[in-house]
């Protein structure tokens, strides 16, 4: 049991909730009750899912030494030396045989693989070298969840619109900065480098950007909510009130970022804290009565 434990966690099962993501061109399509489509997504959902499980378990075994000195990172599977690193290479290859055969049973399936191989082979990069470089690795981190977004896409036949794409990466992109100030914090209170271009970043920076980047996301939100594209797609002026939940999540992150102090890991504060939930479900239920239950209210 606990060897299956160590396995889950070396896999990052609870990173799947970001692959969600791959569900919203179904989601902004109107197409959730379309049953050819839904299961499009799930097959690409559980094969991405399964690929990226393969670069956690290469972003341990290549970050060892340092995840040994890293007061939480410590005690990952391989670094608390629960799995082995050999080991761990075999469930790296699992991983990627299974994620690849899943997604070879998509209806467009070359173009599924083609978007994983883009997000594989980035990550493989990014790991290696890119993360060293300050600011280029929040940009590849948020480009990461474009890919996504992309794969949701491909693999229904949706096309995305310009405003799903530029959303997807600002949010990222926010996550990602908010992510590297909790590594300075990390730094400036143990002296322990969570990454290598950690001494390139500082609060005040990380500061400046969030606030940058944060107002940027807004502002999009609503332009897009308003825009004659989505107003006429959608057939409804009212799309503006979904983003009352998109600010109050937006200032509810930098209040956990920036009075907290606790962004170390987007995905656990999704998964912990009910403000963030319930701005979400709100504006999922929002956005669901606007796009979905509209003809009936309005008949």
């Amino acid at each position: 049991m606990n060897t299956l434990k160590s396995i889950l966690k070396l896999m990052r099962i609870h990173q799947w909730v970001k692959n969600l993501f791959i569900f919203l061109p179904l989601f902004f399509n109107q197409q959730l009750t379309d049953g050819r489509a839904l299961t499009s997504c799930i097959i690409a959902f559980i094969g991405f899912s399964l690929v990226a499980s393969s670069i956690y378990c290469f972003n341990d075994i290549a970050d060892l030494g340092a995840d040994k000195m890293h007061p939480v990172k410590n005690k990952r599977p391989i670094a608390s030396g629960s799995i082995s690193k050999s080991a761990a290479y075999i469930i790296m290859a699992a991983c990627l045989a299974a994620g690849i055969a899943i997604l070879m049973m998509d209806q467009f399936r070359y173009q599924t693989i083609s978007v994983t191989a883009i997000y594989f082979f980035m990550n493989l990069a990014y790991t290696l070298k890119l993360k060293h470089y300050s600011i280029v690795d929040a940009f590849i981190i948020a480009l990461g969840f474009v890919l996504r977004i992309v794969l949701g896409g491909v693999s229904t036949g949706i096309f995305l619109t310009h405003w799903i794409l530029i959303m997807t990466f600002l949010l990222a992109l926010f996550l990602a900065f908010a992510k590297r100030r909790d590594d300075v914090i990390v730094y400036r209170t143990t002296n322990v480098k969570a990454r290598k271009n950690v001494v390139n970043y500082s609060i005040e920076f990380l500061n400046t950007i969030l606030n940058i980047t944060a107002t940027i996301t807004v502002i999009a939100y609503l332009m897009y909510s308003i825009s004659e594209e989505v107003t006429t797609r959608f057939n409804c002026n009212w799309m503006y009130l979904t983003s009352l939940f998109v600010i109050a999540g937006i200032f509810r992150y930098l209040q956990i970022t920036m009075v907290f102090e606790e962004s170390g890991s987007p995905t656990k504060i999704l998964l912990r804290d009910r403000f963030i939930q319930l701005c979400i479900l709100g504006w999922g239920l929002s956005f669901f009565m606007i796009i979905y239950l509209k003809k009936y209210w309005m008949a």
